[in-house]
């Protein structure tokens, strides 16, 4: 297709950097805490927050069909604009609190306007049919996400200062920009409609087993995945080799969690191939695994254990959502997309804050280990879904 390769490079690298707002709050949480500015817990509702906004946005989105209803351009631009502005705005309040969650809040709910819109805008460049290429394209959507993800760990190195207020305006500007490269980008030639969300049905993604069980999976690998990458900087950052050495521990942790980007473009070919299901049922073990381990691990082995994790934590993420599409009817794909989305998410806001307690009282082995259960119970969910699963339409 022509222009396909420009106006994806335009989508991936305007959602790579929109996304820098997700984890501000989590790159500056290593020095804050040290400076004794905000408290464990209150270092979990910087990132929960974030979280619940991204709900209600989604939510909001999916009941008043905005992703169809405005240009898909305009409403991408104007979501990473807001939560770029939230997020700089954060640098002159105090860094926890009612105005700093409620920043947060807002964030959030603007990356509705950027992540699933990202997916819906690759999406309309796939090929269908044999040879396909969805799941390699969603795969670059998430790979971007993921990106972004990482990119405020890195921040204090590039800037050379860990000052938590730098982190929040760098990460607010490079937002915009983002939401800035989305104005030469062309809809793809498919342009898909996502179908309307009706609330009477959302009782169907746990009826039907099929359902059920894709959801069951995605809610084992959310268990796991916005804990990691809320935790896993300061528990590099607590590692023999990076004490005292805050800027490297910082970009480390950001090559990480960017290297989940790899597993998602990598996921997305093999599941392009083969078994979706099988394919994010053998990531899940693996980033199951890596958790349980890690936190016991000896020194020099945390670090090849952290990049196995960081690439194998998000890889399946899209695959969630491409088997809910394929068992769903026609009619509710739209419902239980949005349910498994608010559903994952709603379940990240406790998992947090239960690290914020469990570090603490147990350390971080127990801790991680306790992250691992939930992909394991997702990786069989996913293996009994594989035989079931039709082929794509």
């Amino acid at each position: 297709m022509p222009g396909k390769t420009r106006n994806l490079a335009l989508l991936v690298a305007g959602i790579t950097l929109a996304l820098s707002v997700w984890f501000a709050g989590t790159a500056a949480v290593p020095a804050l805490l040290a400076g004794g500015a905000i408290t464990r817990a209150e270092a979990g509702w910087l990132v929960a927050f974030v979280q619940a906004g991204f709900v209600a946005g989604t939510l909001v989105s999916a009941v008043l069909s905005l992703a169809d209803r405005l240009p898909a351009r305009a409403l991408f631009l104007g979501s990473a604009l807001v939560a770029g502005a939230a997020t700089a705005a954060q640098a002159v309040i105090e860094p926890a609190g009612a105005g700093a969650y409620a920043l947060r809040f807002v964030a959030g709910a603007m990356m509705a306007g950027v992540y699933p819109l990202g997916m819906k805008l690759a999406a309309g460049w796939a090929r269908t049919g044999p040879g396909g290429d969805l799941g390699l394209l969603i795969g670059l959507v998430v790979g971007a996400v993921t990106l972004g993800s990482a990119a405020p760990h890195a921040l204090p190195a590039l800037l050379g200062t860990l000052d938590w207020r730098a982190v929040y305006l760098a990460a607010g500007a490079i937002a915009m920009l983002g939401g800035l490269l989305i104005l030469p980008f062309r809809p793809g030639p498919l342009d898909p409609r996502r179908p309307p969300f009706r609330p009477a049905q959302a009782l169907e993604a746990w009826r039907n087993p099929r359902l059920r069980l894709a959801n069951l999976g995605y809610l084992g690998h959310m268990w796991e995945l916005y804990a990691v990458w809320a935790w896993v900087g300061l528990f590099l950052a607590s590692q023999d080799a990076s004490r005292g050495a805050g800027l490297q521990a910082g970009l480390l942790t950001a090559l990480v969690v960017a290297s989940g980007a790899v597993g998602c473009v990598a996921l997305g070919l093999l599941a392009d191939r083969f078994n979706r299901a099988r394919m994010a049922a053998a990531a899940m073990l693996l980033s199951g695994g890596c958790a349980i381990v890690i936190g016991f691990a000896p020194g020099w082995l945390v670090w090849p254990l952290a990049a196995l994790w960081g690439v194998t934590v998000v890889a399946d993420s899209a695959q969630f959502s491409a088997c809910t599409t394929l068992c769903a009817p026609p009619e509710y794909v739209g419902t239980m997309l949005t349910v498994q989305a608010c559903a994952g998410f709603l379940l990240t806001v406790p998992v947090i804050q239960l690290m914020a307690w469990a570090v603490p009282a147990l350390g971080w082995g127990p801790s991680f280990a306790i992250l691992g259960l939930g992909p394991l119970l997702g990786a069989f969910a996913m293996w009994r879904l594989a035989p079931l699963l039709p082929a794509a339409r």
